[in-house]
């Protein structure tokens, strides 16, 4: 290494100072030297010299070693120092080396000088190179701490787990109100500012962020004076060399300006998504009621507020009467007070609807004005606005619009709604004159009720169902005998009246009101739709007319009792579009009116075919009075054993006339006459009398099967009815069962099931009837009060030919074992179908392999074991 050093030796002895550079120079150092033994010479020389390496004894006459350490330190603090001496020792070694000296080195050991300089010169010129990088790195944290300082931004270090904050910038104090001091000090001081409703969900961030190299997450804060702001965080977290994340940088940013900015773009791009689908929405509404329902969705859909209303002025109460509503508006107006709707007082619609102009709550919460404050916060609404409807200058209507944020409706959005309040009145005064156009070419004005034109048209829809539905419609035309003469007598203003009172009774009884209408004068039309049977539909009209005559009308302060006539045709017999229907059933009118009778059908088979219905209604009545039937009993008997476990009650009429009458005969006429529930009830008490009568002679007579009618089943006091009669009937244990019809009960499944559980508790028993006919649910079916299902005879029939028969029967039977119900099946006319059932593992049958139905004195022998 022929490096030239400049070495500084402070020696007096020369040939020691010789010795040393003899040795070095013996390495391969070079050095140029300069050997001084005073003090003064040897501040001299560290001026003019700078050495590189300062050799020193320890020990001399008038200038020690440890003033010349002193003097270097002090005037070249980088310059190696190593003491070469021959008297120091150990304890003054360590002395010198902690007061700067860079080594020492025996003088009988010069051996080890060569290396001591060299180890010495190189750790000066790192010490220098570090010195310099730490100066250099001094340097640029103030250039970085200067340029930081001017940041709006908090730039921050944490450690991690600890969240101990290891660096914060000056404007910490700007964003978080808190000084570099107070977070220095407090090292948890940075989580309380955080908003508490957003604390939980940026810790849940930052643990789970520190497993990954990135935290970012936007959130509220509180400052110390209450102030809250918004704040973005971002920071990236550090590992150490085994991978362990120990600390994550970051800087927070004041986004404040920044949220309320997207916030008032959010909202007003919502209130101009409400604008433009209203304004789409105006040209092509044709009502009023269509105009306010599409407002109000509008407003909740796309402008996303929580609630709106439209309410239209009623100037006889003088209150804003809701017609329109979407949102989170369940049971609003119910618990509202009548006040807040009011158009005098102090509610925000009354002061809309008087000023005629916009009215504001901002924060519903605080606003000692707002009526509804409860209803609205509980609906997380915090502020609304309530939009007059001007039209011809008066308010005729409000808008009003429930926001979630608070301040929604400042200058910018009103701006806007004002706008959408007169488009909306603009289109309401146009669709209020094209509605009252369109009702007066669609609808009588004098009486409301559509006219020819659109009676006409929903006949025409009417006959295109029932051809695809392949049922028949009845139309009947009528008008009011001698109108003219009343006309003639009370004047045009009476007749009208008598008009629109005849008018009003009709849409009142009329089964279908929507197909009624006035055709001319005195004429008036109805349609009954989804008709099966047109002869019994004579009934219905007759009872409908009666209804409207029966009492009398009202004529100038004079009651006037009136007469009607109609003609009524069937659709397709009597025609199989709208106007030759028409046309036969006007001509069934006429005709109706030349022969004096009170109405007549187009078709005289028909007229037969009513006089034959009303004839039979006449003798069911009577047969009632009579008590003209009679019950026959059908056994069901035991699948195992073969006896006699059940009977079913069987309706029949004693006609004295023509003798027994089955049910199917009759049984329609008492539905649609309503007779079926008294004849219902006779049924089940004359059943518990005979069955009474049996247990007094043989002690324990099996129970006894009623069938139940829709008609009984949708009343209302159907279980009391039944409570009555078994309780008239003194039946003690109740051997009673009822049987409905699978499709009767899933029909109104939910209304049913309390009114079958009732019954039950009575201690009734109930069968579903023709099971496996219907489309009973498996789930309904396990929450039915029923205790026995009885298969439907046309399985039974042809189980023997056809497997899927078989498989229902199967299938029926297991499903109903599985739910502990008992399976009863009839119809079992041969000993094949028996023995199939037995195998089934089908509880009870009945059919004429057994017995045929039999009065009650043949029942006996039955129980007996005797065939009939």
């Amino acid at each position: 290494m022929a490096e030239r050093l400049r070495i500084l030796l402070v020696e007096d002895v020369t040939d020691d100072a010789e010795l040393a550079l003899l040795e070095l120079r013996r390495s391969g150092l070079h050095p140029d030297q300069r050997v001084v033994d005073s003090e003064k010479a040897f501040v001299g020389a560290l001026r003019e010299f700078a050495p590189d390496v300062i050799l020193s004894d320890f020990s001399m006459p008038g200038f020690d070693g440890m003033t010349a350490l002193t003097l270097a330190r002090e005037i070249c603090p980088d310059t190696p120092f190593i003491f070469v001496s021959g008297t120091i020792g150990e304890e003054f070694a360590v002395s010198a080396v902690k007061s700067g000296a860079t080594d020492y080195v025996m003088k009988a050991n010069l051996v080890r000088l060569p290396a001591a300089v060299e180890r010495a010169l190189r750790e000066g010129r790192e010490r220098a190179a570090r010195r310099k990088a730490e100066g250099e790195l001094g340097a640029l944290r103030e250039r970085l701490r200067s340029i930081v300082s001017t940041l709006p931004d908090v730039v921050w270090s944490a450690a991690v787990p600890s969240r101990e904050i290891l660096y914060v910038s000056p404007a910490t104090y700007t964003v978080f109100g808190r000084t570099e001091k107070e977070v220095y000090e407090n090292h948890t001081l940075w989580g309380e500012p955080i908003h508490p409703k957003d604390r939980p969900r940026i810790m849940a961030l930052w643990q789970g962020a520190v497993t990954g190299e990135t935290f970012e997450a936007e959130y509220r804060i509180v400052k110390p004076g209450g102030e809250i702001r918004w704040i973005q965080g971002r920071g990236r977290f550090t590992g150490d060399a085994a991978g362990n994340v120990v600390r994550i940088d970051g800087i927070s940013r004041d986004i404040t300006e920044r949220r309320e900015h997207e916030r008032k773009l959010t909202q007003l791009s919502r209130v101009h998504a409400v604008l433009s689908g209203i304004n789409s929405a105006i040209v092509r509404v044709h009502s009023r009621d269509e105009l306010f329902r599409d407002a109000c969705r509008i407003a909740v859909g796309a402008g996303e507020f929580r609630m709106a209303w439209v309410g239209v002025v009623d100037r006889e109460s003088m209150q804003v009467k809701p017609v329109a509503w979407d949102g989170e508006v369940r049971g609003f107006f119910d618990n509202a007070p009548l006040a807040a709707t009011a158009t005098s007082g102090q509610s925000l619609v009354g002061q809309a609807v008087r000023e005629k102009k916009p009215a504001v709550s901002n924060d519903i919460q605080n606003d000692p004005q707002k009526m509804t404050r409860r209803e609205c916060l509980e609906r997380g609404i915090n502020s609304l606005a309530v939009l007059p409807l001007i039209v011809g200058g008066e308010a005729v209507g409000v808008l009003v619009l429930y926001a979630g944020e608070l301040g929604f409706f400042d200058s910018e959005e009103m701006k806007l709604l004002v706008e959408l309040a007169g488009d909306i009145a603009f289109a309401l005064e146009h669709v209020g004159q094209e509605e009252r156009l369109t009702y007066l070419a669609y609808y009588d004005a004098l009486t409301g009720l559509p006219n020819r034109t659109l009676f006409h048209e929903r006949l025409t829809q009417v006959l295109h169902a029932a051809k695809h539905g392949r049922t028949q419609v009845v139309v009947a035309t009528g008008d009011i005998n001698r109108f003219r003469l009343i006309n003639d007598t009370f004047g045009r203003q009476a007749g009208d009246a008598l008009l629109r009172e005849f008018a009003q009774r009709l849409k009142t009884i009329w089964p279908e009101p929507e197909h009624v209408a006035r055709i001319s004068a005195d004429v008036f039309a109805g349609a009954l739709a989804d008709v099966h049977d047109p002869g019994d539909i004579a009934y219905s009209i007759d009872k409908a007319v009666t209804a409207i005559i029966e009492a009398p009308f009202t004529v100038e302060g004079k009651e006037l009792r009136i007469a009607t006539t109609a003609g009524v045709a069937v659709f397709p017999a009597d025609g199989e579009d709208a106007d030759t229907l028409f046309r036969n059933a006007e001509a069934a009118l006429q005709k109706a009116k030349e022969s004096g009778e009170r109405y007549l059908f187009y078709r005289p088979e028909m007229n037969s075919r009513v006089a034959e219905t009303l004839l039979l209604e006449n003798k069911l009545r009577q047969a009632i009075k009579g008590n003209q039937f009679v019950l026959h009993y059908q056994p069901k008997v035991d699948g195992r054993s073969g006896r006699v476990s059940g009977l079913e009650a069987l309706i029949r009429w004693q006609d004295p006339e023509t003798g027994l009458i089955p049910p199917v005969e009759f049984i329609p006429i008492l539905e649609e006459t309503g007779m079926i529930l008294e004849v219902g009830q006779w049924a089940i008490r004359k059943a518990l009398e005979d069955s009474r009568r049996w247990r007094m002679k043989d002690g324990s007579p099996p129970r006894i099967a009623v069938n139940v009618s829709p008609i009984q089943l949708r009343q209302r006091n159907f279980v009391e009815a039944v409570r009555r009669s078994v309780e008239e009937a003194g039946a003690g244990g109740c051997p009673l069962d009822l049987e409905i019809t699978e499709g009767l009960i899933m029909r109104d499944i939910e209304e049913n099931i309390p009114k079958l559980s009732a019954i039950r508790e009575m201690g009734l028993q109930i069968a579903i009837d023709d099971f496996g006919t219907g489309y009973s649910s498996l789930a309904y079916l396990a929450k039915l009060p029923v205790t026995a299902l009885k298969i439907d005879r046309s399985f039974i029939i042809t189980m023997a030919s056809n497997p899927q028969s078989m498989t229902i029967v199967s299938t029926i039977i297991s499903l109903a074992h599985s739910l502990d119900l008992k399976v009863i099946a009839e119809g079992v006319d041969a000993e094949e179908q028996a023995r199939s059932l037995r195998r089934l593992g089908c509880d009870e049958m009945q059919g004429y392999l057994f017995s045929r139905p039999v009065p009650p004195d043949k029942v006996e022998d039955l129980l007996k074991g005797n065939p009939p």
